[in-house]
């Protein structure tokens, strides 16, 4: 199969619409990262996503709607802090776990009772939607690797596999979207761009459960496998200062390993290559994907990670970290 990318325009999308609408998956941007869709309640299209990722059908998708009605058509019920959570955060990077339709494909919830529902912010997602309807959509990108954030990402993991790539230039947000579960006690599943701390205005009673164990299924994704992880192992420091950090370089330097450094700013260090994330967690989430990928073409044996005080969007930034580090100090 040829992977075409187009540039993101109306007739673009319109090509992407006949495709999603006959059976097939294409990728697009969203504000948060690249998505991989296909029509919801088409379930063969849905099990194109899985085999095009590698992704295990346990791992639940996200649903993407293009209006609040139509999550009418994906959930059972949708109780009144649910609308209140849509008005004020949709559309947004936020998505919502409700109880699921019968209708709904059992490939798209993974056997689950419950559904996630997002309407995504940017223009080309929205108007995809808008003419498909609701379109399930994971990150396109090889299952537990790093998220795309540009279609240049989509095209390294998925050229032969999905026929259209929209190029939308690189995402504005950078991580995946916030998500909060209402089907039962509010739980938060995944940190996002939507705060612990915004959430809390409206359900104050919030719990955090974002991993489950290797025996539970994932109620949402990115709960259960490793994700986000570049080939090359990855050391993720909680505390790092600038000495903490280049004595961990140097001993590993000692040992004849090539070592890759993700910090926030610059200072002196011996690392082989270097790549800042920014000072602020909008900056770090924004480059984060992007700087994992870069790292792992660079030939090193190691990359050392410079974690982030976990508050406000800094939590998701280290959720994605944590998940992608194969050991933390």
């Amino acid at each position: 199969m040829k992977t075409l990318i187009l540039p993101a325009s109306p007739q673009a999308i319109e090509r992407a619409a006949k495709l999603l609408k006959r059976g097939d998956v294409v990728a697009f941007p969203t504000e948060t990262v690249y998505g991989l869709g296909a029509d919801a309640f088409n379930a063969a299209a849905v099990r194109k996503i899985f085999a095009a990722k590698g992704r295990p059908a346990d791992d639940p998708l996200i649903v993407h709607v293009a209006r609040i009605a139509d999550v009418e058509l994906l959930a059972a019920s949708i109780p009144p802090v649910a609308k209140k959570l849509m008005d004020a955060f949709w559309p947004g990077p936020l998505t919502i776990v409700l109880p699921a339709k019968k209708s709904v494909p059992e490939a798209v919830t993974a056997g689950l009772q419950t559904i996630a529902v997002r309407m995504p912010a940017h223009p080309v997602a929205a108007a995809l939607c808008g003419l498909v309807g609701p379109i399930a959509a994971p990150s396109a990108n090889t299952f537990s690797k790093p998220s795309p954030t540009t279609a240049a990402h989509v095209l390294h993991d998925l050229q032969g596999k999905i026929p259209l790539i929209i190029d939308g230039g690189n995402t504005a947000i950078g991580v995946e979207s916030t998500i909060v579960s209402l089907a039962g006690a509010p739980t938060l599943l995944r940190p996002g761009k939507i705060t612990v701390e915004q959430l809390k205005k409206f359900l104050p009673a919030l719990k955090i459960v974002t991993q489950v164990k290797e025996s539970q299924k994932p109620l949402a994704p990115g709960m259960k496998y490793k994700h986000y992880a570049p080939r090359t192992p990855v050391v993720l420091v909680l505390k790092p200062t600038p000495e903490r950090v280049q004595t961990l370089i140097a001993a590993e330097q000692k040992r004849k390993k090539h070592v890759g450094l993700l910090c926030s700013g610059i200072y002196h260090t011996t690392a082989d290559r270097v790549m800042l994330l920014g000072p602020t967690a909008d900056a770090a989430a924004k480059n984060l994907f992007a700087a994992l990928r870069w790292l792992d073409t660079q030939k090193l044996d190691i990359i050392i990670a410079e974690g982030l005080p976990e508050k406000g969007f800094g939590l998701a930034v280290m959720n994605r970290l944590r998940r992608a580090a194969g050991k933390i100090i």
